[in-house]
């Protein structure tokens, strides 16, 4: 029996790019399902208070495996933008930088005007991803990676990607994350480049 990997997250963006990433990766015996599928109630609340990445994801993995199934292995991420002319920000707050309960679209916007007037030279940004896994018996693995690139000065057309996608332009490349096809992002996304590291390391490891 292949492993059963329980993702703490309610985005099925997320659950999707996984199983997407999985697939490209050759993780045929690793099946990632989102918490709602294996936890009553789906992915329990919790405070994203940590002030690193991997310290958030960390606390949404061990919340998560107080409640999966004791065979399944839990799986959390956290990711973020780090704007150079903004001193990092918004970094651990990325999905609430507009506020508590703000949108994509309001994140994004408050984004852009806080770089209005900051010449391309001085937009260079990162997204960051650390993903923190926890094995059945409770061992505990992180994988991190990072992708350079710079804000745009407007949001893209493109109907594609999500979150910060629509306006960051990775290094090497004329075209936001939202613009580009699916398996060019995979291969240059943090989420990607982390999740290269998690495949070798499930790979490697027995149910």
């Amino acid at each position: 029996m292949g492993k059963i990997v329980v993702i703490a997250s309610g985005n099925a963006h997320k659950v999707e790019e996984f199983n997407r990433l999985a697939c490209a990766a050759n993780l045929r015996d690793t099946s990632f399902v989102a918490a709602r599928e294996m936890v009553a109630g789906g992915m329990p609340e919790v405070e994203e208070n940590a002030d690193s990445f991997v310290g958030n994801a960390r606390l949404k993995a061990a919340a998560l495996r107080k409640v999966a199934p004791r065979e399944a292995w839990v799986l959390a991420d956290d990711s973020g933008l780090c704007v150079d002319a903004l001193g990092g920000a918004p970094g651990v707050k990325t999905a609430r930088y507009a506020g508590e309960n703000s949108t994509a679209a309001e994140n994004r916007a408050k984004l852009l005007a806080a770089l209005a007037g900051v010449p391309a030279t001085k937009r260079g940004a990162r997204f960051v991803c650390a993903l923190f896994l926890i094995s059945p018996d409770n061992n505990e693995q992180s994988f991190s990676a990072t992708c350079e690139g710079e804000i745009a000065d407007h949001e893209s057309d493109a109907g594609f990607g999500f979150g910060y996608d629509p306006i960051f332009v990775p290094r090497g490349f004329s075209k936001t994350f939202a613009e580009l096809p699916g398996e060019i992002k995979d291969a240059l996304s943090h989420r990607g480049n982390a999740f290269a590291k998690l495949a070798k390391f499930l790979a490697t490891t027995g149910n």
